[in-house]
């Protein structure tokens, strides 16, 4: 809509300096000055930054944590520890390898890729020191 006034004046030819009473004049009414159009009217690469910088904070730097988050838990899996799995197996640690650990729930044993491991219910230290 701002666009559509800006080529209009752009391409209207210049008023003369006087014109006779009664006529009107294109552009601003005689007496007032023209109003400078609203600031975020006319940039929309403001918008686009503004846009940009919300999906930072709302969706990218979140996702970013919880990929550290997760990195962090599984450099700190250890035998022992007692583990929930993605696919909701809860079990207990028996060995780690660089991309597996093997998991003993009630009397299955089986082996998971450590991906697979989204929390760590008790630490082997704490189970250990409890018995």
């Amino acid at each position: 809509m701002y666009w559509n006034v800006v080529f209009a004046d752009a391409s209207a030819p210049s008023a003369p300096a006087q014109s006779a009473p009664g006529t009107a004049t294109h552009g601003a009414p005689s007496g007032q000055a023209a109003q400078p159009p609203p600031f975020f009217a006319g940039n929309s690469l403001i918008f686009i930054a503004l846009i940009a910088v919300m999906m930072y904070f709302l969706m990218i730097r979140p996702q970013q944590q919880r990929s550290k988050q997760l990195a962090r838990l599984l450099a700190s899996i250890k035998s022992g520890d007692r583990v929930v799995t993605s696919s909701g197996i809860v079990g207990t640690i028996i060995t780690v390898k660089e991309k597996t650990v093997s998991l003993r729930s009630a009397d299955a044993k089986m082996e998971v890729t450590k991906s697979s491991i989204t929390e760590i219910l008790e630490s082997g230290d704490s189970a250990q020191a409890s018995s």
